[in-house]
C-alpha cells in the first residue's frame, strides 16, 4: 500500500503535485485535512508493510504514531515546521528545514532540482513568503503578470484551506488536489480552472467582511483582530493575518475567532521585518504551535485570552 499524507494548504497540495508530476503514484491513497488538522498519522494506526510519504505537517505533532509506523513502514518525510529529536529508524527518510523563509514545497523544489519551480514559487506565496517566491520566480521566464497569477494561485489555495472542519471549505482538500492532478502549468490551472472562479468570489466576498473589522488591540508593537463563529471568518484566518502582516512589517499580529464551543482558534504572523517569535507565543497554550514566523492555537480557553494577550506584547516588544 500507498500512502500520500499532505496538509491541506497550498504549500501541502503543491508539495504533493511536484513530487508526483517527478514520481508518479496513482494508486496512492490521500490523507489531507483543514490546515489545522496536522496530526494526520493518527489515520494510519495499524497500517503495515506501506510506503508512507508525508508533506507539510509537524513531526513533533506526529512522534506518538510513528515508532509503530516505523516498525514496518517505509516513511518519507518533507517538512519545515518544528520537528524535535527525530526517530532513529533506517526506515525513515528525512528533508526537513524550519528556516523562516522555507516552506514544505521550496524543499521539494530543490529535491527535484527546480523542475517544477513554478508550483512552488505559488505555494510559497500562499504560505506569506513572497521575497522567497519573487526569488525563485526570477529564475523562471515569467512575465511581471505571470507571477502575480501565481501569487493569487496560492493565496487562493491557501485560503481554501482554512476552517473548522471540511465543511467550512469550498472544496475539500484532496478534491482540490485531485483539480489540480492534470495540470502541469500552474497558470493554465490558474487560468482554466472552474475551481478558481469558485474560490476567486468566495475570497472576495470573505474579505470584504473582514476588512470591515476594527482591531481589537492596536499598540506600537502589534495588532490583535477578533472575528464571530462563522464559516467566513474561519475561512479567511490565514490569508486576512498574512494580509495585515504585510500591511505593517514591523508589527506583529493576531487573529482570534470564536470557536463553536466557547474557545478561540488563534492565528499569529511574527512581524516580517524579523520572522520570529510566533511559535514561542503559541506553544505556551494548549494546542499551540507552528512556525517561529506564522503558529497558531486551535482553541484556547476564554479564560486565558488575558494571559495571551499579555505574552503576545511581551514576545513582540522585546
Amino acid at each position: 500500500m500507498h500512502y500520500d499524507v499532505f496538509n491541506g494548504d497550498a504549500d501541502g497540495v503543491c508539495a504533493l503535485h511536484q513530487l508526483r508530476m517527478a514520481y508518479p503514484r496513482s494508486e496512492a491513497q490521500l490523507v489531507t485535512g483543514v490546515k489545522r488538522d496536522v496530526r494526520l498519522l493518527r489515520h494510519l494506526v495499524g497500517v503495515r508493510d506501506a510506503d508512507i510519504t508525508v508533506l507539510d505537517i509537524s513531526l513533533d505533532s506526529n512522534r506518538e504514531f510513528l515508532p509503530a509506523l516505523l516498525s514496518s513502514c517505509r516513511v518519507f518525510y518533507v517538512d519545515h515546521h518544528f520537528a524535535g529529536e527525530l526517530p532513529s529508524s533506517p526506515l525513515l527518510t528525512v528533508h526537513l528545514d524550519p528556516g523562516p523563509e522555507v516552506c514544505t514545497s521550496l524543499i521539494v523544489d530543490r529535491l527535484l532540482a527546480g523542475r517544477f519551480r513554478a508550483w512552488a514559487v505559488a505555494a510559497a506565496f500562499g504560505d506569506n513568503l513572497h521575497g522567497p517566491a519573487r526569488a525563485a520566480a526570477a529564475t523562471l521566464a515569467l512575465a511581471d503578470h505571470e507571477v502575480e497569477g501565481l501569487r493569487e494561485l496560492g493565496e487562493l489555495l491557501n485560503y481554501n484551506s482554512y476552517g473548522a472542519t471540511v465543511a467550512d471549505l469550498h472544496f475539500a482538500p484532496e478534491a482540490l488536489y485531485r483539480a489540480v492532478q492534470p495540470y502541469a502549468d500552474p497558470l493554465a490551472f490558474f487560468h482554466e480552472s472552474e475551481a478558481m472562479a469558485v474560490l476567486r468570489a468566495g475570497f472576495a466576498d470573505d474579505m470584504a467582511r473582514a476588512r470591515a473589522q476594527a482591531p481589537l488591540v492596536d499598540t506600537w508593537s502589534g495588532r490583535v483582530f477578533r472575528f464571530p463563529d462563522a464559516p467566513w471568518a474561519r475561512r479567511v484566518a490565514g490569508v486576512f493575518s498574512n494580509e495585515k502582516a504585510r500591511e505593517m512589517e514591523e508589527k506583529a499580529h493576531a487573529l482570534l475567532v470564536d470557536n463553536p464551543d466557547g474557545t478561540l482558534l488563534v492565528s499569529v504572523r511574527a512581524p516580517l521585518a524579523s520572522r520570529s517569535g510566533a511559535d514561542v507565543l503559541c506553544r505556551a497554550f494548549p494546542t499551540g504551535g507552528g512556525r517561529a514566523a506564522a503558529a497558531g492555537i486551535n482553541a484556547l480557553p476564554p479564560e486565558m485570552l488575558p494571559a495571551f494577550l499579555q505574552l503576545f506584547t511581551e514576545v513582540f516588544a522585546a
